[in-house]
């Protein structure tokens, strides 16, 4: 499939706060540079430059808060825009599709699938992944915590906590029953060592679950 009608590489910017998912997602594409050029990357940062496509990664971002989706939506610069996370509730789906999103991509699938379905938006499709629920994500993704053993559920529930959030909160915002959102929270609490929130928080401040405020311009497929 080309990925215009010039067959030049459609350009894409990576838009989400965290400086380590956005890096871990640009390497994805890596070994697809004849066909997905990364342009940009934006952590709490707007676009500078007209893309083909905005990939919002919703990482530790409020899944039921679609505003910085409609902010996309509406900036000149932003050709189409794709949301990408491991959420597929279909309330979710529904509700970026009401905005007008022109895709809504799991973090499930293969690199070779998302640039695929990349270019399918490009050539004026819009794609949306089966509804099957939350399931791991694909290889080469990175998050917060990996490392040292924290899973990527984990990772966003500790980022979201790290921004003040409650257990409430979290619940609403993650689509996750208060149960199973303390389930989370005590597997992270063994990992990290904490036995409060408050050590669970200066954690996070001291390991990159804070949000980041930056923009990579011209990343053209690696570093």
């Amino acid at each position: 499939m080309l990925s215009s009608s010039a067959g030049r590489p459609v350009t894409v910017a990576l838009v989400d706060d965290y400086d380590v998912v956005l890096k871990g997602l640009a390497h994805l594409f890596d070994e697809y540079r004849d066909r997905v050029v990364v342009a940009e990357i934006d952590a709490n940062a707007e676009l500078v430059q007209p893309v083909d496509v905005v990939l919002y990664d919703s990482f530790a971002q409020p899944e039921s808060d679609h505003q910085q989706i409609a902010d996309l939506m509406k900036n000149p610069r932003a050709r189409r825009v794709v949301v990408y996370t491991w959420n597929l509730q279909p309330e979710l789906i529904d509700s970026a599709r009401r905005l007008g999103v022109h895709g809504y991509l799991s973090k499930t699938l293969p690199a070779a699938e998302l640039v695929a379905a990349i270019e399918a938006v490009h050539a004026g499709e819009t794609v949306i992944t089966d509804r099957r629920g939350r399931a791991p994500s694909a290889p080469g993704l990175d998050w917060p915590g990996r490392l040292e053993g924290i899973t990527d559920r984990e990772s966003e529930i500790l980022a979201l906590i790290t921004q003040g959030m409650s257990n409430a909160d979290v619940a609403r915002l993650t689509y996750l029953s208060p149960n199973t959102v303390k389930s989370y929270i005590r597997s992270v609490y063994r990992k990290i060592g904490a036995t409060s929130r408050v050590e669970a928080v200066l954690y996070g401040i001291r390991h990159g679950f804070e949000p980041d405020v930056h923009r990579i311009d011209h990343w053209l497929g690696g570093p």
